[in-house]
């Protein structure tokens, strides 16, 4: 069985779904989210856990055969920064502690694109140094932290850790009015009926749909052999928002969306993730294109909220 901390969020409950249709065993758990998204229900255990502690954690080996980890957990930063990181990482160390007692088979953990921030070649890929740069945010600098507190953790334990550099994943589940990139509150306005206001058409990036960042992360967990413990997790190519928009029109009939020519900045490429390494280890590629993620986002939120 494998356990997927924060298995009821975007990304935990699509590599829930992905795991089971590989035919695996999965225990989900959720420390404030009560609703479970229909494409998991009655499909996985769902535990409520807090995972900062430490005797409830361990207690959820005794109830489950638990023989790999995937941990996504994680909180939103509030006023108090120190806070946050104490929360973060206690929680991390005690799921690095369930996988030595447990002795489970791999540990894997969420970290971000972002690490790459001020690496100036494209797109990124595992083997590019990680510059130090000023990061955008406290969560990517929690991240950044994760890869070498996870695999100096893991150190002669004989589980093999797996740092996923997460890319921009959007999809079901997704905050409608996220603030990290502009698709979702940008399709949920199209959605409400409003015109959005427009975007430039050559601007856009790393984008990944959230059903095949999970099937990624899922494969990765499940290969038989992995030959590193880095990987990038996302579509492998940068999608332009002008794609997004076509999507819309090709599915909403009579919608007309303005859109700014060129880019914010001028000319140049935005960066996005690399997933060689990914394809070659699990046999991965992306199951939708933008077309067929908007159209099936779209559905999705015919009758969900998010």
């Amino acid at each position: 069985m494998i356990l997927v901390t924060g298995g009821l969020g975007m990304i935990g409950a699509h590599t829930a779904r992905a795991l089971v249709d590989l035919g695996q065993e999965v225990v989900v758990t959720t420390h404030r989210r009560t609703g479970v998204p229909s494409f998991l229900d009655g499909r996985v255990a769902v535990e409520p856990l807090d995972t900062t502690d430490r005797d409830a954690f361990l207690a959820l080996g005794g109830r489950h055969g638990i023989s790999g980890i995937v941990h996504l957990a994680g909180s939103i930063p509030d006023k108090d920064p120190v806070d946050f990181l104490r929360t973060e990482t206690t929680g991390l160390l005690n799921a690095l502690d369930a996988a030595r007692t447990w002795g489970v088979r791999r540990f894997a953990v969420a970290s971000s694109l972002v690490v790459y921030a001020g690496q100036t070649e494209t797109p990124w890929h595992e083997e590019l140094a990680l510059p130090t740069a000023e990061l955008p945010h406290l969560i990517v600098a929690f991240k950044k932290a994760v890869e070498p507190l996870t695999t100096h953790g893991l150190q002669g334990s004989g589980v093999q850790p797996v740092v996923l550099r997460i890319g921009t994943v959007w999809g079901p589940l997704v905050d409608p009015e996220s603030p990290f990139f502009p698709i979702p509150s940008y399709i949920s306005a199209v959605l409400r009926g409003e015109h959005p206001p427009p975007l430039y058409a050559d601007d856009g990036g790393d984008r990944c749909y959230a059903p095949d960042a999970g099937r990624a992360i899922a494969l990765l967990m499940t290969a038989e052999t992995l030959r590193y413990d880095t990987y990038n997790v996302s579509a492998g190519r940068p999608a332009a928002n002008r794609e997004f928009a076509n999507a819309l029109e090709a599915i909403i009939p009579g919608l007309r969306l303005d859109l700014l020519p060129g880019r914010k900045d001028g000319p140049g490429d935005d960066p996005y993730l690399a997933i060689t390494r990914l394809t070659r280890e699990t046999g991965f590629a992306p199951a939708f294109d933008v077309a067929a993620a908007v159209a099936d986002y779209v559905a999705w939120r015919a009758g969900n909220p998010r």
